[in-house]
């Protein structure tokens, strides 16, 4: 069987930037991308690399394309990340703008994990969770208010298209009862341009090191409102006491310590942010089983039906907390319904 290669593009781009000598022949190994890029290990000379391209049309279901510049914001975001929170993202090695590439280092499954598949086997770590918290609090800390990274990073349409559209906007036309609320909140996510968002934190985008977390996928990358890196990210914790019951109560206690890190390392620096938080999460939560991305383990009907009961009720009347919204969620875990 002849070796599993990329198109041509891919190995011209590592030879233009010389990351492969012209005589080279690189070993191709395709990575799990998700749905928005197509990601490759390359094996070259003494040391593994790996290549990513963004994808003008993602690939799910539903009708949805995103701009391939967003590739070089997410470039940007690992190198802003790093120089402020060192380890916490990919060094970048090359990158080409006009072909929608770039070469990171490639981090060895043997020297970290994948967060998601730690919580899918019920590892559930709270001083990690907690840990995740401080970094993403550190960077949005570190970037309130500065013009220079809000000019660089004016990414709204791309935002729009990528995660406020497809999330809330599409999840309103699922649900005429809450799709006024659903609009509101993407209007006021959209208006607030505050600090560095990385637009995915999830962890499927998170490895596990021993120094700590380390980013992936920051395609998402805009300057605006940091309640919905939080909110993005403690959805899932939410989620996967459907996916992995047995470790439920784990997974909000990783919830109370991610955000407890949070709001303690971002400070007064994001007033507010707790509250807005507070009320995104609802929207995303529905978003996850109703949106053009919903998350692929949950399809059981009974377990649906909770999240959009859950959702539709904190939606309609809103909290100000995290501890009240999953309060709320922890109530319905605990109904057996």
């Amino acid at each position: 069987m002849s070796p599993v290669r990329p198109p041509r593009e891919f190995e011209d781009f590592l030879r233009r930037t010389g990351l492969v000598e012209s005589v080279e022949v690189p070993l191709f190994t395709p990575l799990e991308g998700g749905v928005s890029s197509d990601i490759w290990k390359v094996d070259v000379a003494d040391r593994a690399i790996c290549v990513k391209r963004a994808l003008a049309k993602l690939k799910v279901e539903g009708d949805w394309h995103a701009p391939v510049e967003r590739n070089a914001f997410e470039v940007a975001w690992m190198q802003k990340a790093a120089s402020i929170a060192p380890g916490s993202a990919p060094e970048i090695l090359a990158h080409d703008p006009a072909s929608g590439m770039f070469a990171m280092t490639y981090l060895d499954p043997a020297d970290c994990k994948l967060w998601k598949s730690e919580l899918r086997a019920g590892r559930a770590d709270p001083d990690f969770a907690s840990r995740c918290g401080h970094v993403l609090g550190t960077i949005h800390r570190e970037t309130a208010g500065d013009a220079e990274v809000a000019a660089r990073f004016a990414t709204d349409e791309i935002f729009h298209a990528i995660r406020l559209e497809p999330y809330l906007e599409a999840t309103a036309a699922c649900h005429a009862d809450v799709a006024g609320r659903l609009h509101e909140l993407s209007a006021i996510t959209a208006a607030n341009r505050i600090v560095l968002v990385h637009g995915d934190v999830s962890p499927k985008n998170i490895l596990v090191t021993a120094d700590g977390p380390v980013f992936l996928d920051a395609e998402c990358a805009w300057f605006g409102d940091p309640a919905f890196d939080l909110a993005f990210c403690l959805n899932h914790f939410l989620l996967k006491c459907l996916w992995t019951p047995a470790a439920a109560e784990d997974f909000l206690t990783c919830f109370d310590a991610m955000a407890s890190a949070y709001v303690e390392t971002a400070g007064a620096a994001l007033e507010a942010v707790e509250c807005r938080t507070a009320h995104l999460l609802p929207g995303l939560f529905l978003a996850r089983v109703d949106g053009k991305s919903p998350v692929e383990y949950l399809s059981d009907a009974a377990d649906i039906e909770r999240v959009r009961r859950v959702s539709k009720a904190l939606l309609n009347e809103p909290v100000d907390t995290l501890d009240g919204a999953r309060g709320a969620w922890q109530r319905e875990l605990n109904s057996g319904i």
